[in-house]
C-alpha cells in the first residue's frame, strides 16, 4: 500500500491552520520533546483510540518515520486524510522547528 509521505522541507513553518499533528511515539519519548499542540497516541493504542485522532488533514510523526508510516497506512485504510513525516522528529529537531517538553528541561528527541 502507498503511504503518503512528506519531507520536513515540504511541511510549512509555521504549520497551517487545519493541519493537525499526531505523535505515535511512546510516553517517555513524548515527554522529552514534541510538537506543541500535537495529539499523542502511542502506536500500540491507535486501534482502540481511532476516535481520538484529529479530524481533517493530519501529519503523523514518530522518531524517524517507521512507526508513523505504519500508523499512516492503517489510518488511510480507515478513510483518514493522513501523511507521514519522513525522517520524523529527528528531522523536525534538525530543521530547528519548535518543540515543547513535559520534563521541565529543554525539549529534545530521544
Amino acid at each position: 500500500m502507498h503511504v503518503p509521505t512528506v519531507a520536513i522541507s515540504g511541511v510549512p513553518d509555521p504549520l497551517p491552520e487545519g493541519l493537525a499533528v499526531l505523535d505515535v511515539r511512546e510516553d517517555f519519548e513524548w515527554a522529552e520533546g514534541h510538537v506543541e499542540g500535537a495529539t499523542h497516541i502511542p502506536l500500540g493504542e491507535l486501534g482502540q483510540r481511532l476516535d481520538d485522532v484529529p479530524d481533517g488533514q493530519v501529519l503523523v510523526v514518530c522518531k524517524v518515520g517507521a512507526r508513523s508510516g505504519q500508523a499512516v497506512a492503517w489510518l488511510a485504510q480507515q478513510g483518514r486524510d493522513v501523511v507521514n513525516l519522513d525522517g520524523g522528529m529527528l528531522d523536525w529537531e534538525a530543521a530547528g522547528r519548535p518543540m515543547v517538553s513535559e520534563t521541565g528541561g529543554p525539549a529534545r528527541v530521544v
